[in-house]
Formats: C-alpha cells, sequence, structure tokens
C-alpha cells in the first residue's frame, strides 16, 4: 500500500479535543491508501450501504456479496472521488446503487435465459407464438419510449413500475424528497404515455 502521506491525528482540533473526521476526510485519505481511514470509513457507512443493498437486491445472501463488493470498489477507486461534485457519502451510496442494481437485473435477466429455454422444449399454438411477437414489439418500443426521460424519471419508473417500489422506497433510494419523486414520475409517465400513443 502507498505511504500515508497525512494520518488521522493531523485533522484539525478544535477546543484541544480531537476533530472526528468527516466521510469526507476518511475518503481522501483512503485515496491515499490508508488502511486505518478505510476501516473508520468502513464503519462509518457500513449500515447505511447495507441497508441500500438490501432493500434492493432483497436476497440477504447476495446482499452480503454486493457489499464486499461496493466497500472493495470503494477502496480500489477512492482517488475519483471529487469533493466538488458532492459528499462522500452521497459518492459511496450512488455507487452502491449502481452496484445493487446491476445484481438485481443480471439475476433477472439469468432466470428469464432459464425461462426461454423451458419454453423452447414445449410446442405452443400459433396464437401463443404471435402474442410473444406482440409482446416483444411492445417492449422494444417501451424500451426506446425509456430512452426519451431524463435519468432521473426513467430511473423512478423502472423502480416503480419494474421492481415494484413504492413511492417513499424509491424517494429513499434516490435520496429525493417524495414530492420530486412523484413530480418525475408523473412527468416521465405522461412523456411514456405520449410516445406510445396511449389515449385516454
Amino acid at each position: 500500500m502507498p505511504k500515508r502521506e497525512r494520518s488521522l491525528q493531523s485533522i484539525p482540533r478544535d477546543d484541544d479535543r480531537p476533530a472526528e473526521p468527516t466521510a469526507n476526510d476518511l475518503l481522501a485519505l483512503v485515496a491515499r491508501g490508508d488502511e486505518a481511514a478505510f476501516e473508520r470509513l468502513y464503519d462509518h457507512v457500513s449500515g447505511s450501504v447495507f441497508g441500500l443493498i438490501r432493500r434492493v437486491v432483497r436476497d440477504q445472501a447476495q446482499s452480503e456479496e454486493v457489499f464486499q463488493e461496493v466497500m472493495l470498489e470503494v477502496w480500489r477507486t477512492a482517488t475519483r472521488f471529487d469533493p466538488g461534485k458532492g459528499s462522500a457519502n452521497t459518492w459511496i451510496l450512488t455507487l452502491t446503487h449502481r452496484r445493487a442494481v446491476d445484481r438485481v437485473r443480471s439475476a433477472q435477466a439469468a432466470t428469464h435465459r432459464e425461462e426461454h429455454v423451458a419454453r423452447l422444449d414445449t410446442t405452443r399454438p400459433f396464437d401463443e407464438v404471435s402474442e410473444q411477437v406482440d409482446g416483444r414489439l411492445e417492449q422494444r418500443q417501451v424500451r426506446r419510449c425509456l430512452g426519451n426521460l431524463t435519468d432521473l424519471q426513467r430511473e423512478s419508473v423502472l423502480l416503480a413500475y419494474y421492481q415494484g417500489y413504492s413511492y417513499p422506497e424509491v424517494a429513499s433510494l434516490l435520496g429525493l424528497p417524495l414530492g420530486t419523486v412523484k413530480t418525475r414520475m408523473r412527468d416521465g409517465l405522461i412523456r411514456l404515455r405520449d410516445c406510445m400513443g396511449v389515449t385516454g
């Protein structure tokens, strides 16, 4: 590991008492290879990181795996953190959410592949095949229309309508006020409806 250029003891003190380092302080030290700072940061963020993963992934064993992946990524990529763009906590939770969603999507893709293979073993009537073709065309249209939404609108809609989260849960996952999420969701659904030509 690189030599420590700064120690936890060098953080400024007030009233002759050691200042409690912030997550930003700790992450800056982690970026320099400070293992003690990483241990402190781990203790500081582990509860919120694991809680977020658990809400997204649901499965305990997979949540633990994703947690370890996230903390390893924090150690490896701490140098990419830019305090000018937000706090260390926000940076870590954004990274956490991305990892957790990736795991869910990966698991869903594996399930879909298995279901597809199972369906290939059966003979399906024409109507069922036709219905599936229509369904795939609609899915393509939905994906195309989702691409027209803002990142926040798209993420809100995907979490609520494809992963089953309530509005308060979506707000918690994205770290946004409930009213903001509801507004973005409403606007996103209006744009989706218009894109798909749904009337009424």
